[in-house]
């Protein structure tokens, strides 16, 4: 049934039980759940058993006198977003389950609200004073390579999580941090330089670090050829001085920037802003927030190197101190991100979001750190838990039954472009291979392990989930091109208005409900960085869909029942284009 309506329930329950715990100090919260098995009603509440201890009554005593009340004023005419006129009847259950069994005007007052709001179903209203300002940062990769499969997972979770929170309302911004300075940078450079000294891997004087894909050489052979490397950010013309090694560098990440914008390209993910790790240190930023951590008093120097105290903050969760800046007089990569992350606040995000691999863990309790102290000694005002981290796991890719490990192009693994082609098939190739790698990567829940099987991805049948889900789509517009003919999609706006009395079946009841269900995935799904909720949700809504598909036929010769079915089906399929659009998947009305 409709937020709304569950609300109003909520409300009229909590107002049945004031005068039962009056005087008592307890506080019960009242949740509805959704049972498991049709017979057991729409919703359920365990509400009584919650206080019967501490009231020392039986739950199924308590569980009447809230029955009662809330069906006390129940008028047959009443509207059905009153409660009263929502829940037709209600049962005690086992030793004090509530279980509710709404009006079939209730259970169908879902496809009306979806006519009504069509896209925007399942989305929560705000105006602009209500958006919150929400940074999410994913991906961030290095620019010294390709993205592989890791990054794909990343990007799947990070823009996910961002479409969510839009839905929301939240005022999302989606950036990409590029680690452009350190370690990884001097060493890319020093590569292509190789290459183009002529060296190649395994050769005596090759680099020991280097970076040995075949993506090298042709970097190192545009630069030598004197190529330039334009895009909106910038134009870098190679010199073709091979002891250049600054233009190297400045080409080298430039070619590689733009490898990767169009690995974003391929893979339908856009950033509202990409943020330089290198501005950083040219705007001062890391200074400055190492003298703040200084300031703070939360640093000590011990062997020649500078400490940061991330043990003064046991909630922090961080085992030991670390250094912040080594004997040497460079800093250790953590110290960049607490400067970038008070960038961050200073630009009105209050609320960030980073989505990074499992094995940037430990970085987590050091950031949260050095920020807090900062932001103590400063009074800044973050919260004491800033910013929030969606950590995932890498993934492996399967194909034939044998892992794929190892591209040449890349030297040492799979990329996502790579992974996408081989996802696509013969017919829309990188449609359908993006999609399959979308879908797929958002399956599981980030902090599991997760095989990807291109094989799978291929296949067209109800194991492979985004066909399953696609098809459903599909089938309801081939059943709507019979009902409303060439046309039909010009028609749908009629069912808006049909009378919905005939959605009755069993089959029909659980499509319906499901429909009711969306909105609060989503809620649940943007409160907890969750897009596997909405995978499942999708795959669910899907199976619903095809049961009912074999249980009932829609265009009957009873135009009442055609139409109210047909009505039924226009509004799951928009709730399946809604879900797959937040996905970033399409949705075909062909297969």
């Amino acid at each position: 049934m409709l937020v709304v309506q569950k609300r109003a329930i909520v409300l009229r329950i909590t107002a049945a039980l004031a005068p039962l715990i009056e005087g008592s100090g307890i506080a019960p919260v009242v949740t509805l759940e959704r049972p498991k098995h049709a017979s057991h009603g729409d919703l359920s509440c365990n509400v009584a058993m919650q206080i019967a201890k501490a009231l020392k009554q039986n739950p199924r005593a308590i569980a009447q006198k809230i029955i009662d009340a809330l069906l006390a004023s129940r008028d047959d005419n009443t509207s059905d977003d009153d409660p009263d006129g929502a829940v037709e009847r209600a049962e005690i259950a086992g030793p004090g389950f509530i279980n509710l069994f709404l009006s079939d005007r209730a259970r169908q007052s879902a496809i009306a609200a979806i006519f009504s709001e069509r896209e925007r179903y399942g989305r929560r209203a705000t105006s602009d004073a209500e958006r919150d300002k929400v940074i999410v940062e994913f991906i961030s990769a290095n620019p010294t390579g390709p993205l592989h499969v890791g990054h794909g997972r990343n990007g799947a979770l990070g823009d996910v999580i961002a479409a969510l929170l839009e839905s929301q309302g939240h005022a999302v911004t989606r950036e990409y941090y590029y680690n452009d300075a350190g370690v990884q940078i001097a060493t890319l450079a020093l590569s292509v330089q190789a290459r183009a000294r002529g060296l190649a891997p395994g050769d005596e004087e090759w680099p020991e670090a280097a970076y040995n894909g075949d993506y090298i050489a042709e970097i190192a052979a545009d630069f030598l050829a004197k190529k330039t490397i334009a895009s909106e950010r910038a134009e870098v013309v190679a010199s073709g001085d091979i002891e250049d090694l600054d233009n190297i560098r400045r080409f080298a990440v430039a070619t590689l920037r733009r490898e990767q914008d169009l690995d974003l390209k391929a893979f339908g993910i856009a950033f509202d802003n990409y943020y330089l790790e290198s501005s950083l240190y040219a705007d001062g930023r890391v200074d400055k927030a190492v003298s703040a951590l200084i300031a703070a008093g939360k640093t000590y120097e011990s062997e020649g190197a500078l400490w940061l105290a991330t043990t003064a903050y046991p909630d922090l969760g961080d085992d030991k101190d670390r250094v912040m800046k080594k004997s040497d007089g460079t800093y250790t990569y953590f110290v960049p991100d607490v400067a970038y992350h008070l960038a961050k606040w200073e630009r009105g995000f209050h609320k960030a979001i980073n989505v990074q691999g499992s094995d940037h863990h430990g970085t987590v309790a050091r950031v949260r750190t050095g920020l807090r102290a900062i932001s103590d000694h400063e009074h800044l005002g973050l919260p004491a838990i800033y910013p929030d981290y969606a950590l995932y796991k890498m993934i492996r890719v399967m194909k034939g039954g044998v892992e794929v490990k190892i591209s040449k192009r890349s030297g040492s693994y799979v990329t996502l472009r790579e992974l996408i082609q081989m996802s696509g098939g013969e017919d829309q190739p990188n449609v359908r291979g993006r999609d399959a790698v979308r879908f797929f990567l958002i399956t599981r829940k980030a902090d599991t392990e997760f095989t990807f099987d291109v094989d799978l991805a291929l296949e067209q049948s109800d194991e492979n989930p985004v066909y399953y889900v696609q098809y459903a789509h599909a089938r309801i517009c081939s059943v709507l091109a019979q009902w409303g003919g060439p046309d039909w999609e010009a028609k749908l706006g009629a069912l808006g208005e049909v009378d919905l009395s005939p959605l009755v079946a069993t089959s029909e009841v659980a499509l319906m409900q499901r429909l009711a269900d969306y909105p609060e995935v989503l809620t649940a799904a943007a409160e907890e960085m969750a897009p596997h909720q909405l995978a499942f949700y999708l795959r669910d809504c899907a199976a619903d869909l095809h049961s009912y598909y074999n249980a009932e036929r829609v265009l009957v010769d009873d135009m009442a029942v055609r139409d109210a079915r047909a009505a039924l089906l226009a509004a799951t399929r928009q709730v399946l284009a809604n879900g797959l659009a937040l996905v970033g998947v399409s949705a075909p009305q062909k297969m």
